[in-house]
């Protein structure tokens, strides 16, 4: 697998505002926030897509949304809401190719995400 980014921050190569960590993961703010909060949890085993997990990464992919529970309630949003997403490969957005949550609150997120028509298959 290739280094990212996101392995370099985990090893502090690079910095980031982080938020969180424990064992399993690191949460920190995004550097091109899409949200007046934008939050990014990540995992510190290197997954590159969804595509990529396997049934035993199944609880690390739970701490994650556990973590993001967890962040929207210390930081206050949890009642008001909060979107949390995961993109899989360049057609959904996917830049870095290390699975991450984004964690966005702190305005009214509307539905669907974008505003160009989406493509037809």
């Amino acid at each position: 697998m290739a280094e990212t980014l996101f392995d370099k921050i985990i090893r502090r190569e690079i910095p980031a505002d982080i938020v969180f960590e424990d064992d399993q993961c690191l949460a920190f703010k995004d550097i091109n926030p899409q949200a007046p909060v934008h939050l990014l949890i990540i995992p510190k085993k290197q997954i590159p897509t969804i595509n990529d997990l396997e049934p035993e990464d199944s609880p690390l992919v739970g701490h994650l949304f556990l973590v993001a529970k967890q962040l929207a309630a210390e930081q206050g949003f949890a009642e008001d809401g909060y979107r949390v997403v995961m993109n899989c490969n360049a057609s959904a957005g996917q830049s870095v190719y290390h699975i991450h949550l984004h964690l966005l609150a702190g305005k009214p997120l509307g539905w669907p995400p974008y505003t160009d028509q989406p493509k037809q298959v």
